[in-house]
């Protein structure tokens, strides 16, 4: 398959991981000759606009007809973190474009390539997209939030509760930035969970779905995914598969103190799932409703505290890599 790779770098995700990603990129374009054009995100909300011109002017959907034609076919590479990603697909989604991309993560977390599995060693993940005959039809999951009219896609997960506070501190941490030069940047997010399993307090909140209702009085933790990770490679939802066309919902109810250690453990064994109080849900549909004000988070994005009824239900991308 010959490409035209029109790339897409935030040189500032990751504190700078993002630069050094790109570097390497594109100096492997040069050197083994491949067809592309670089674009530099150069402030907030740029890639929206990067992406919104090459979808308008350039980029293609994909289908059987396309894969016989002998022009290159003309490939958007997103290199950045999570939230880089997240903001391109959702201007796709705006405008109502079903177009394929790829990916090549340099951010902190990296969530979505753990997630899909694609590998987190730039070259490595260059040549799965080269290598790749046609995109995989990837899962995503469409938010439509009604007490602050905010609708989006998420490629990871949208949470409520403990994980968006941990996303809120982690970015507002001096020591992000620092860990990321060390490319050490998911540790940062260890030092949040460390810190606010202790001080993030309960909260009611109505979960609705396969014509069913659940409250929970003192939900701690409440994450519709889609796949396993979240907070730089923490694996909550360890059912969770990326290509599965539904979501899974995670409620976890606060615990008393001297019980998190305990399920720190079990989280690290992946074996937290058997806790009585951890909570899992299947659905294409589902709708959360909270009253009381949390942080939020889509993709790492956050979202300030205030109070949701959300609605979440499925959406295909098209993501172009090997396996």
């Amino acid at each position: 398959m010959k490409f035209h790779f029109h790339v897409l770098i935030n040189q500032a995700s990751g504190s700078g991981q993002g630069k050094k990603v790109g570097d390497k990129i594109s100096t492997l374009l040069l050197e083994k000759n491949f067809l592309h054009t670089l674009y530099y995100s150069e402030y907030a909300g740029h890639e929206r606009e990067i992406a919104r011109n090459l979808a308008e002017t350039t980029l293609l959907p994909w289908n059987e007809e396309t894969k016989e034609s002998e022009e290159p076919f003309p490939l958007l590479m997103v290199i950045g973190g999570d939230g880089t990603l997240h903001q391109v697909i959702n201007e796709f989604y705006r405008l109502n474009y079903d177009l394929p991309v790829s990916y090549i993560p340099g951010g902190s977390g990296n969530d979505f390539a753990r997630g899909i599995g694609l590998s987190l060693k730039p070259e490595q993940a260059f040549w799965q997209i080269v290598k790749a005959p046609a995109p995989q039809t990837i899962n995503t999951i469409v938010y439509d939030e009604k007490v602050q009219q905010e609708t989006g896609v998420a490629l990871n997960n949208v949470g409520i509760g403990l994980d968006a506070a941990i996303v809120a501190t982690t970015n507002e941490s001096t020591a992000k930035k620092q860990l990321n030069k060390y490319n050490l940047g998911s540790l940062s997010y260890i030092s949040s969970i460390l810190k606010l399993l202790f001080t993030q307090k309960g909260f009611p909140i109505l979960v609705e779905l396969n014509g069913n209702e659940h409250f929970f009085k003192n939900a701690f933790l409440c994450t519709t995914t889609n796949h396993p990770y979240f907070g730089g490679g923490v694996a909550i939802a360890p059912m969770a598969q990326a290509d599965k066309r539904s979501l899974d919902l995670v409620v976890v109810e606060r615990i008393p103190m001297y019980k998190l250690f305990w399920l720190i453990i079990k989280l690290a064994r992946k074996t937290h799932t058997s806790s009585k109080h951890f909570h899992h849900f299947t659905s294409s549909r589902l709708r959360i409703v909270s009253t009381i004000p949390q942080y939020g988070q889509a993709d790492g994005e956050v979202l300030q505290p205030q109070s949701f009824d959300i609605t979440f239900t499925t959406r295909n991308q098209l993501v172009w890599y090997q396996k």
